[in-house]
């Protein structure tokens, strides 16, 4: 009786011995052969198919288990931040006050644009954030975008004709007299100022103070290019790791020297600089050429960064109203 089973099987079950030689061989098996197979083989060819998804999935679920105890990407959610990056700026920025009202960020690597989200509600209501990214994606409100490599030249110019006119990417102020006579356009202005809170009063007097320094430097400098319009830029950008930490490093010193460049070329007397990196044996060098550009010079871990990461930041407090672009580039 077994044998009888035995021969009807192998009868009605012909198993092809090759594929045809037009079809090419794929890990995804053709419905019309997989009709053909005995349950417990196709199941087998299932798994072997398959096995690179299950692998991804594994991944994703150990990422999504990290994100669901960070405290940092749950804030992030219920504030309606970008991603738990913007906590990196705000942290850097509790310790420097890198922004106030009315400045010109420049975001380089901005994507997501958690930091550009950051740095458009410090300068309201009358500062203007540009992102620059090769990565498309959505803005926050009231950010400009330019989408293209950073280190191409047109991309450059693209930034700088940006730059030039300082009303560009800023939000148009409301009149809010609009409505009356002429006459009554003071009293106006007066009773608005009388609405302001103290503290609000208080931080536009420390800020006066701090740009009235700032420009008593610039007289002493003398004559400055036109192109120097940055308040603070801001880089991010970091190339995709490869796994190999030298390779890493490497990328991000190149980096951090392409946003100095732009930095030592627009950034005004008295700028602030942020740059990512990952931590390696060039750090040093390019930390001399920050000195040779900025009043003080900080690293910066902030709590928000992951333990386990090897990202770090440049802090660049104060541009100098004097400094030798050989000097600086030189170090590096």
């Amino acid at each position: 009786m077994l044998i009888l089973l035995r021969n009807r099987l192998h009868r009605n079950v012909a198993l092809p011995t090759a594929l045809p030689a037009h079809q090419p061989c794929t890990s995804t098996t053709p419905s019309s052969l997989l009709s053909s197979i005995p349950h417990r083989l196709r199941l087998s060819l299932h798994l072997n198919s398959f096995h690179p998804f299950f692998a991804r999935s594994a991944s994703s679920h150990r990422w999504l288990e990290r994100q669901s105890k960070d405290r940092f990407a749950r804030q992030a959610r219920v504030q309606g931040l970008k991603s738990r990056a913007a906590f990196k700026l705000l942290q850097i920025n509790e310790r420097y006050r890198l922004f106030r009202p009315g400045q010109t960020v420049v975001d380089l690597g901005y994507a997501p644009g958690s930091w550009s989200q950051v740095a458009i509600d410090l300068t309201k209501p009358s500062g203007r954030v540009l992102g620059v990214d090769l990565i498309p994606a959505q803005p926050p409100r009231g950010v400009s975008t330019i989408q293209g490599d950073f280190l191409s030249p047109d991309v450059q110019d693209s930034i700088r004709s940006f730059l030039r006119d300082p009303d560009r990417g800023r939000s148009l102020r409301p009149q809010v007299y609009s409505d009356m006579g002429a006459e009554h356009a003071g009293d106006v202005a007066i009773d608005a100022r009388m609405t302001r809170s103290y503290i609000d009063r208080e931080r536009e007097g420390s800020m006066s103070l701090a740009v009235e320094a700032d420009e008593q430097e610039v007289e002493m400098m003398g004559d400055i290019p036109e192109e120097r319009t940055v308040d603070v830029v801001l880089s991010d950008m970091m190339m995709n790791t490869s796994g190999n930490n030298f390779r890493d490093h490497a990328g991000s010193m190149d980096l951090c020297r392409s946003a100095l460049h732009f930095s030592f070329d627009t950034l005004k007397v008295g700028g602030h600089f942020v740059c990512k990196f990952y931590q390696g044996a060039e750090d040093k060098a390019l930390e001399k050429s920050l000195k040779g550009l900025f009043h003080k010079v900080h690293r910066e871990k902030p709590e928000s960064s992951r333990s386990e990461s090897k990202e770090s930041y440049f802090v660049g407090i104060k541009r100098l109203a004097k400094a030798d672009r050989a000097a600086v580039f030189d170090a590096s």
